[in-house]
């Protein structure tokens, strides 16, 4: 989704000079239980300011073959950044050299069914479950030989970074979670919702059709930018920045792992019985105790919970930040340096 010519209202959000913008990434709203115990501040950063991930790393991890980008010192503290959907990996393309400077060894993956990820054979289900995507990363962290990392992510990244605090909290220093607790319940799923509710989760009740699968194969990119604009509605991408990300559509199991995904949460399909067993742990909402902070942007036009509804999932150190200045569901991407001070200041909880 290419975004429309700015109106004079958002020439004006936009006219804001940087340094007030900047500002305004850090008005913060303090949970139950937080331990506001803030590092240094880190550089600040015009969301843009750097290049997509240039060289990226490939490795055999579980079913997969993963492409990954990689920053920072080799030997220095880990952070893994998750992104969502219809997103990519250049989310975080600001956000990886500030926590590199900062010292970190920044791993950033293309989930399964993105840019350069591939499955290692064709047999195996295009399965979109969260239990899949989260059992992929902890095949990569062994892949890798990472004992225990700093998990940050938004949308389906913030989901599966979720579940590892929650299942594996010894490989989980401590989490950054977009929209908060996030770990779904196909059984709670069931259950019907107000009909405005319904009505921002439209695209999930068109893919759980013949028409939506169809629909989202023949018009990725547009499907793409319409969600960027809709749950963004004050991001003034322009198309080069689209054009980045939209790359990483082009793989050969997108369209079935997006499918996949949506129809699995409302039980249109069934997952794989390997992960039977972790779903049903998943579907009784397990407490994350791993040191948390959350992040909401205060214009996220995508479905999202309120903060309040979640605060107690999270029963270690914790706290809430809301992210101003018209921010969108692509916090990390539209307030880097806000996203890059979480990672920081959760380690140092």
């Amino acid at each position: 989704m290419i975004a429309a010519a700015p109106t004079p209202t958002r020439r004006r959000l936009l006219g804001n000079t940087a340094l007030a913008f900047l500002a305004s990434q850090f008005t913060t709203l303090t949970s139950t239980g937080a331990a506001a115990a803030t590092s240094k501040t880190v550089r600040a950063v015009k969301p843009g300011t750097h290049p997509p991930f240039a060289a990226l790393k490939q490795i055999d991890a579980g079913v997969l073959n993963v492409g990954y980008a990689e920053a920072g010192p080799a030997n220095g503290p880990v952070v893994l950044l998750l992104h969502g959907w219809p997103y990519d990996i250049d989310s975080f393309a600001d956000v990886a050299p500030i926590l590199a400077d900062a010292g970190y060894r920044v791993i950033v993956p293309y989930l399964r069914g993105y840019g350069t990820t591939r499955f290692l054979s064709n047999d195996t289900p295009r399965n979109g479950q969260q239990a899949a995507l989260a059992s992929d990363i902890i095949a990569l962290m062994d892949a890798l030989k990472i004992e225990k990392a700093v998990v940050a992510g938004y949308d389906w990244g913030a989901r599966t970074a979720n579940i590892l605090a929650a299942i594996w909290p010894e490989r989980v220093k401590a989490l950054v979670s977009v929209s908060g607790y996030l770990i779904g319940s196909r059984e709670v799923n069931k259950k019907p919702l107000p009909p405005k509710a319904e009505l921002s989760w439209w695209y999930q009740f068109y893919f759980a059709t013949e028409r939506g699968r169809a629909g989202y194969a023949q018009n990725t990119l547009e499907f793409a930018k319409l969600i960027w604009q809709t749950a963004s509605p004050t991001w003034a991408f322009d198309d080069a920045t689209f054009a980045r990300s939209a790359r990483a559509f082009d793989n050969p199991d997108h369209v079935a792992i997006t499918i996949h995904n949506y129809r699995w949460r409302i039980s249109a399909a069934d997952g794989e019985a390997k992960y039977d067993a972790l779903e049903e742990r998943l579907a009784q909402a397990p407490a994350i105790a791993v040191p948390t902070i959350t992040l909401e942007g205060d214009a996220n036009g995508a479905p999202h919970p309120d903060p309040k509804a979640y605060a107690k999932k999270f029963s270690g150190k914790y706290e809430h930040r809301l992210i101003t200045g018209g921010i969108g569901h692509n916090l990390p991407q539209e307030a880097p340096q806000a996203f890059a001070q979480a990672v920081i200041d959760a380690d140092r909880f």
